[in-house]
């Protein structure tokens, strides 16, 4: 239930984006993040997985994750050491949803090869922590947009931190996708 919650609050959040309901935004994100980690922790404590919510909670984070840096790199990056900059977010948003986009794929195909390549190409720590970079980094550039973060004015840190973060994401995004394809390679002949 909480995954397809998740899934639900992607048209909001493009709504609350694309109307400059900022706070609403943030707080749509950081709600999904908050019940992407329950969901997990939940499942595994009541012990209560199903094949359909193990299949349907990375496409939820897949989903959302893409959906915020497409609708951040629609504009120059806002503050801070990086302000201006119309290019940077979008090639980053193209890394990051292309390698999505490939890891579902060779997950789809060592699936279909058998139970070693499945799981040659099972999730591992550096995905996690890959995920957890991004969702860290899309709230604190969520956050600087915020009229509170402006008023106490953190827009700039706010945004440098996120830009920061967004970076280390997009080199965990890469050697996450080059560490899954050195593991699969056997199976690529």
């Amino acid at each position: 239930m909480l995954t397809l919650v998740r899934v639900v609050a992607i048209p909001l959040l493009v709504a609350a984006w694309f109307s400059a309901q900022w706070t609403a935004c943030f707080a749509l994100f950081v709600g999904a993040s908050v019940t992407d980690f329950f969901d997990g922790y939940l499942a595994r404590k009541w012990d209560c997985s199903t094949p359909f919510g193990a299949f349907l909670d990375p496409v939820a984070d897949k989903l959302m994750v893409a959906t915020i840096l497409i609708l951040i790199g629609t504009v120059p990056v806002p503050a801070g050491y990086f302000a201006g900059n119309a290019w940077l977010l979008p090639a980053i948003a193209c890394v990051i949803i292309a390698r999505e986009i490939t890891m579902s794929a060779l997950r789809e195909w060592a699936a279909a090869l058998g139970p070693e390549a499945h799981a040659a190409a099972a999730v591992n720590k550096l995905g996690k922590y890959k995920t957890s970079s991004q969702m860290a980094s899309l709230v604190l550039l969520l956050g600087a947009k915020t009229a509170w973060v402006i008023r106490l004015g953190g827009e700039a840190a706010c945004t440098d931190a996120g830009m920061v973060m967004v970076l280390v994401a997009t080199v965990l995004t890469t050697h996450s996708l080059y560490g899954y394809s050195r593991t699969l390679a056997r199976f690529f002949v």
